[in-house]
């Protein structure tokens, strides 16, 4: 059965267009829905997805949207650098800037990222160069890292919520030796990331042809940004409304590492959800009247109970 848009379920999504995006020397896949001339919704995927992760929701968003979602760089149909330091968060953004070059270059583009999307995104929204070039941005799953990295400076009194998402991310430290995880992709993880899903978090879809190379070239993203950044942090203040939503039994991301949103979002709203990991793959059509509510009160639109009481009093100026 055909999936229709949630908003207007009496109509048949509008058929996909796949395009290609160059950013410098590398081509990057990409697909729309909807209408050119709707405000424009712009998925971001994170690992070891590519943009079909996104397909549900941008079905469910593009009767009222113009939906784009685009490969990252090392993942599906998108081209794959070589070098580790290809990936850095910079060159990201680099990809950001050209795929919204292409699609929207004279109107802001609504935001929306999942686990290495949305890590990608928080680098995005506290960029200079996107000032005024975003007009919303819907995190799930992913922190920034240069956030995560002044939690664990905080006091003692965090320790606690810091020690449990440092076991949380033990696979992190895996990533990090040389070839090991590589093997692991190939040898059972890639053929079997299907019962993977099902087994952790009960989900049932579809077997992803480029799932094995997804998950080695998307290595790299660990390689070249945790260490840095862990190391070295930035203030990063977003520079348009922030809404993270939190799901609460999610195995990789703690629900506390959002907790702090107030001190880098002027405006932001934590929205928690009895949700796993993959959200946006087990559960499409809420994740994007989520996306949908929120961009709509931004549009002027009186907010509805749960998003007023999601409301993230700003801590922003009192962080030097």
């Amino acid at each position: 059965m055909t999936p229709v848009d949630s908003a207007h379920p009496e109509f048949p999504p509008p058929a996909p267009t796949h395009f290609a995006v160059q950013s410098g020397p590398v081509r990057l896949a990409a697909t729309a829905w909807g209408d050119p001339g709707h405000p424009v919704v712009v998925l971001v995927h994170g690992y070891p997805d590519n943009s079909h992760v996104w397909h549900g929701v941008a079905q469910a968003l593009a009767g009222r949207f113009r939906v784009v979602a685009y490969d990252v760089r090392g993942a599906g149909a998108s081209d794959v650098p070589a070098g580790v330091a290809d990936y850095r968060l910079e060159r990201l953004a680099d990809d950001f800037i050209a795929v919204i070059d292409a699609v929207s270059p004279d109107r802001p583009v609504h935001l929306v990222g999942h686990d290495w999307g949305s890590i990608q995104g928080w680098e995005f929204v506290t960029d200079p160069r996107l000032y005024g070039r975003i007009a919303s941005f819907t995190s799930c799953s992913g922190p920034c890292l240069d956030h995560a990295a002044r939690a664990l400076r905080e006091p003692p009194r965090h320790w606690g919520a810091t020690l449990r998402q440092a076991l949380a991310s033990w696979y992190i430290v895996f990533f990090h030796i040389p070839g090991l995880p590589e093997w692991n992709w190939k040898l059972w993880l890639g053929r079997n990331w299907t019962f993977w899903l099902r087994r952790t978090e009960g989900l049932h879809t579809a077997a992803n042809p480029t799932q094995t190379a997804d998950g080695v070239h998307g290595l790299r993203l660990y390689r070249a940004n945790i260490r840095t950044r862990l190391r070295h942090p930035h203030n990063r203040h977003a520079h348009a409304p922030v809404q993270v939503i939190v799901p609460t039994r999610d195995r990789y991301v703690r629900p506390a590492v959002t907790e702090g949103v107030g001190r880098w979002a002027a405006q932001s709203w934590r929205r928690p959800v009895d949700a796993h990991h993959w959200f946006p793959l087990a559960d499409p059509h809420r994740m994007a009247a989520m996306v949908r509510e929120f961009v709509d009160h931004l549009q002027g639109a009186p907010a509805s109970p749960a998003l007023q009481s999601a409301r993230v009093t700003s801590e922003a100026g009192k962080i030097s």
